[in-house]
């Protein structure tokens, strides 16, 4: 009889934006013990270098493993695509996964033109993570990217529909989707699918449909990485028992406060300041 791996789950971001892969794991698991890492201090990392995200990332991984997780999901699309190899090889033993390889694989699936859109910040869009893992999946496929950094500002203020909303996300759109695909022409090689390459735009998700049409395909990387994460730890056999009741702790590096209040965007339980840690992260580099 298997009596369940009790240990938590670790999940680590740059900031608030991650609560969305922490909203799709509590609900599709919701007997595993889930620990939340914010590296509040140093958001955003959409803007930094591939040296300082990589030891960012390893600091949190280092952070986290003192609550002896089973498992470690980079809940941030920029670290994902930058440090998520370095910390596959420095911690072999340990079970890490990262949002983009999800976000890529369900993007292959979607697609019936291979015309695919990807969407994240600057740092995600200029290392072509996306664009490489979809192209490994589908090498026929034709990409076109944009970076929507302003994306994460309207998530984070809870400006999440409205005229002014969609207003802007036409015009960050408009190099994945011309005028003319706004007024519902029928051109050759339009995107059906788009990818939400960062983790704060789910929040976005229905005034972005709103703008392009809802015949094309929204790939949610939170939804999709949080279904891989439960195939990851069955193969693994570290899923928790059935019957335990899962509970939820939040680590910042910065402003409890401003992260108790800004966490009702993306996350669907109440998340109280006194709920939530303050720690030194620099501690563990």
């Amino acid at each position: 009889m298997q009596l369940g791996n009790s240990r938590p789950i670790g999940l680590f971001d740059s900031g608030v934006g991650g609560l969305t892969v922490l909203n799709a794991v509590r609900k599709i698991l919701p007997n595993e013990h889930l620990i939340y890492l914010g590296d509040t201090a140093r958001v955003p990392y959409g803007t930094k270098s591939a040296l300082s995200i990589t030891r960012y990332a390893e600091q949190a991984l280092k952070a986290l493993l003192r609550y002896d997780v089973k498992a470690l999901v980079i809940a941030c699309n920029t670290a994902s695509a930058v440090a998520l190899d370095a910390l596959i090889a420095n911690y072999p033993s340990l079970l890490v996964m990262g949002v983009v390889e999800p976000g890529a694989e369900a993007a292959v699936k979607m697609t019936s033109s291979g015309q695919i859109g990807v969407i994240a910040t600057e740092s995600t869009v200029n290392n072509q993570a996306y664009q490489k893992a979809i192209l490994t999946r589908l090498p026929d496929a034709k990409i076109k990217s944009a970076a929507c950094s302003l994306f994460v500002a309207l998530a984070e203020e809870g400006w999440h529909e409205g005229e002014l909303v969609e207003a802007i996300i036409k015009k960050s759109l408009n190099s994945l989707f011309d005028e003319y695909r706004y007024q519902e022409t029928h051109v050759q090689d339009r995107i059906d699918t788009l990818v939400l390459g960062c983790t704060h735009f789910p929040a976005l998700k229905t005034a972005i449909s709103n703008v392009i049409g809802t015949d094309v395909s929204l790939v949610d990387s939170a939804e999709i990485s949080a279904q891989q994460l439960v195939r990851k730890l069955q193969e693994h056999h570290l899923s928790a028992s059935e019957s335990q009741q899962g509970r939820v702790k939040f680590l910042v590096t910065d402003g409890p406060s401003r992260f108790a209040r800004v966490a009702k965007h993306f996350y669907n339980e109440p998340v109280d300041v006194e709920q939530v840690e303050l720690i030194d992260i620099q501690h563990f580099g």
